[in-house]
């Protein structure tokens, strides 16, 4: 299928990706802080250069919102 779409934004450097981590694969200290979960959700920038861990995936969405991010989620 080849099909054009006139009124697709553009990609642009604000696209983050979203993702699951398993807190196994965190250093000592990160997983010290959330003994109670199994894993957090990483922000990271389009270079894969991670901006934040945060508790659940609607939060990751709505850091990178309320930052003028269009966040993706990666599996």
């Amino acid at each position: 299928m080849n099909t054009k779409f006139e009124d697709l934004p553009e990609a642009t450097g604000n696209i983050v990706y979203i993702r699951r981590v398993a807190m196994d694969s965190l250093p000592e200290e990160v997983r010290e802080q959330a003994p109670e979960l199994d894993s957090l959700y990483a922000v990271h920038g389009i270079d894969g250069e991670r901006l934040a861990l945060v508790k659940d995936r609607e939060m990751a969405f709505f850091l990178a919102r309320q930052n003028d991010l269009s966040p993706v989620s990666v599996h």
